[in-house]
């Protein structure tokens, strides 16, 4: 994005709360940040004198920007949190408030402690949150350790230790019939029922990692049970520490303010449309935390029913975001088989998370306009081109460029197709079809070797000029071929060639064995991907056609009283001979006429 469009970005914000992150101009996220004002907040980089050098290269680098609309300010400061550790941006990095957020952390050890910590260690152990409340924290921990008995001490429990005899440990830690028993707290008198064997412990945190995930039902149950018991032995005093114990854990929420603790895995899409395009946002929600906000738009063409446009892509995102999730919630009815519940929530926590989406959506619409409006003012070919150049080191700018793709099936009616751009567009009355004459079977790279010399020896026998780039759709064997011919007619040196994977999109240089990744949202890649699908797309026809008039030879022309010419309109109106065969006399009429319908009828109907 040109840095003159930051200007209308910052138009355009909304003063919703939200989350903002500022883009580089290699699409790179280099600053997330939150905000109860995204318009004020976001603004205020870009006006007034900047003390802080890191807040000057700062802003000096950002070429984009994008929001994630949100509830409250507490959600944007989750959101924010998340994102993050998500992206690591660098100058989040550089720039720190000094604030970092709190989480319980259940410690990878035998006999697990659980505490509060502000620092996440890669070492296999477990962390909830992050928290906002403080208080919300501690009264937590406080419950868990009134619920259950929890070690407390920070020795290292291994075998050694245990065993050794002067080591005098805080918590008492036995061995009994192989097992290693621990008491949960500290007692100078204690009995069988004060141990804890590890065992025992495990499914203890195992009842702990429920309530910080929001499932209370098992501790919940426990209570209750030991509350009547209290009673009936008419230990009231306990029994009503059971009750406020059990009313603290009803009432706790669950780490994320952005969703509540009842939803825990969930997909959110949301769709609207004007006569043009479908804008789409998806939401994902894992483990009760928004981890995802995705936003696209798709061209309408013959499809212009949102529900069938959503149907389509849900499975694609559902991919690209390896969601596990099986519930999902839309501003419009949708079946899905990719999802065992689907819903359009009218109340509650759900419809507020989708009228989220909505807002996001809508503002993702408006500032979508505005880019296309920048970009129909701007030289767009000219700037393609000259990135393309850039990125694939060529010392000219690649104004006509070639695209070769083969086509057959098991070697038969092998095809080949070159398509032309000039000046970043189509040229379609400069598209060529090659039918492979000197090649048997299904050999790809004696196909291009063929196609590419057929086609640059006719240009310079016509005296014709040459492309600056040719595109080779493959890898290193079809680009090995097609390098082959042009060495062969004296004109490597004078041609850029370049092949292009399918699977992972590399491109390739001859004679080098690494190849080249440009940024899948770059807009160099998306034009060289437009020359590849449009060589696949030419070079198919040619092959269905191929396979089609063969067919055709075979079969319906041999009818008597039949030729070519009705034979295509026949399989153009009903696409294969088993649906010829299959229709009746009048619908063959309607087609090629009474006297040729009844030939072809009677033919087929012996």
């Amino acid at each position: 994005m040109p840095k003159n469009s930051i200007s209308d970005i910052l138009k355009n914000l909304t003063k919703s709360p939200g989350v903002y992150k500022f883009l580089d101009s290699s699409n790179n996220v280099i600053y997330i940040g939150k905000a109860k004002n995204l318009r004020n907040r976001v603004r205020s980089y870009f006006t007034g004198k900047k003390s802080d050098e890191k807040t000057r290269s700062l802003v000096s680098n950002i070429n984009d920007i994008s929001v994630i609309l949100v509830e409250t300010e507490s959600d944007a400061l989750l959101l924010e949190n998340n994102l993050i550790k998500k992206f690591k941006p660098k100058y989040n990095i550089l720039l720190k408030d000094g604030k970092s957020y709190p989480w319980i952390c259940i410690k990878k050890e035998r006999f697990p402690r659980i505490f509060l910590t502000r620092k996440i260690i890669n070492d296999g152990s477990d962390y909830f949150g992050p928290y906002t409340n403080i208080k919300t924290i501690n009264t937590l921990l406080d419950l868990i350790n009134n619920i259950y008995p929890i070690r407390k001490t920070n020795y290292n429990l291994n075998q050694k230790i245990i065993n050794d005899p002067q080591v005098k440990l805080s918590l008492r830690v036995l061995q009994k019939n192989g097992h290693f028993i621990i008491l949960g707290f500290e007692k100078d008198d204690f009995s069988s029922k004060d141990l804890i064997s590890e065992y025992k412990y495990d499914k203890i945190i195992m009842s702990v990692k429920n309530i910080l995930k929001g499932k209370f039902s098992k501790s919940k149950a426990q209570l209750k049970e030991q509350m009547e018991s209290f009673s009936d032995l008419e230990e009231y005093e306990k029994a009503d520490e059971c009750k406020l114990k059990l009313k603290a854990l009803e009432n706790y929420q669950s780490k994320s303010m952005v969703v509540s603790s009842k939803i825990r895995d969930l997909d959110i899409y949301s769709i609207i449309s004007d006569e043009n395009f479908a804008y789409i946002n998806f939401t994902q929600i894992a483990n009760g935390f928004i981890i995802s906000s995705f936003n696209t738009h798709v061209k309408k063409s013959n499809v212009t029913r949102d529900k069938i446009i959503l149907e389509q892509l849900i499975s694609q995102i559902k991919v690209k975001f390896l969601s596990k999730s099986k519930e999902m919630c839309s501003n419009i009815f949708i079946e899905s088989l990719d999802y065992k519940k689907t819903s359009v929530p009218a109340v509650g926590e759900k419809k507020h998370l989708v009228d989220m989406s909505i807002r996001n959506i809508k503002n993702y619409k408006i500032n979508f306009f505005k880019s296309k409006l920048n970009s129909q003012s701007d030289n767009n070919s000219s700037r393609v081109l000259k990135t393309l150049q850039k990125d694939l080191n060529m010392n000219c700018l690649p104004e006509h460029i070639e695209c070769f793709d083969n086509s057959n099936f098991q070697g038969t009616f092998p095809s080949s197709a070159c398509v032309v751009f000039r000046n970043g567009k189509p040229s379609k009355k400069d598209y060529r079809h090659f039918n492979i004459r000197s090649v048997s079977g299904p050999d790809d790279f004696a196909s291009m070797r063929e196609v590419v010399y057929r086609r640059y020896a006719r240009l310079l026998n016509e005296n014709k000029g040459l492309p600056n780039l040719v595109i080779i759709d493959g890898g290193k064997g079809q680009l090995s071929s097609s390098v082959g011919s042009l060495k062969e007619l004296g004109i490597y040196n004078d041609i850029t060639v370049i092949g292009i994977a399918k699977r992972l999109e590399e491109i390739y240089f001859y004679g080098e064995s690494t190849p080249i990744f440009i940024d899948k949202k770059s807009e160099s890649l998306k034009l060289i991907q437009k020359l590849r699908d449009e060589a696949h797309r030419f070079s198919l026809r040619q092959y269905r056609n191929r396979r089609d008039n063969q067919f055709i030879d075979s079969e319906l022309v041999n009818i008597e009283g039949i030729g070519e010419k009705t034979a295509l309109n026949l399989m153009k109106k009903f696409k294969s001979v088993k649906n010829i065969k299959s229709r009746n006399l009048a619908d063959l009429k309607s087609a090629i006429g009474d006297k040729k319908g009844t030939i072809i009828f009677n033919y087929f109907n012996k």
